[in-house]
């Protein structure tokens, strides 16, 4: 705290229209609304706001709110990277045929035998 938070506004607010911004593709800017948190959008997706007040001074803000900007748009455009797809292991096939034997063997002792 102290009196210096009581006196000073150094909060920033950085406000991004990204159909406006004239930079990305309807592609892109599809692809921003999905992946950008619902915390840091409005209206429908198509605006990104990222506060910073973390510092005392103002500019330090400015510059701190465009690097988070900066970042979470880098991260939302990066294309997720495919799945390779692999094999279960001998001991995993294992473990699953040795579950299946056992949950046989357990309905079998349930049932009665009728002569």
């Amino acid at each position: 705290g102290g009196q210096h938070v009581n006196k000073t506004s150094s909060k920033v607010v950085l406000k991004l229209d990204l159909p406006a911004a004239g930079v990305f593709s309807e592609a892109q800017i599809e692809r921003l609304r999905h992946r950008i948190p619902p915390r840091f959008q409005a209206q429908d997706g198509t605006l990104v706001i990222v506060t910073s007040e973390g510092e005392r001074d103002q500019g330090r803000n400015r510059e701190e709110a465009r690097s988070k900007l900066a970042e979470l748009l880098r991260e939302a455009l990066k294309r997720p990277k495919k799945r390779k797809r692999t094999k279960p292991t001998r001991a995993s096939k294992e473990r699953r045929i040795k579950a299946k034997k056992e949950r046989g063997q357990r309905k079998q002792a349930r049932q009665q035998k009728w002569d």
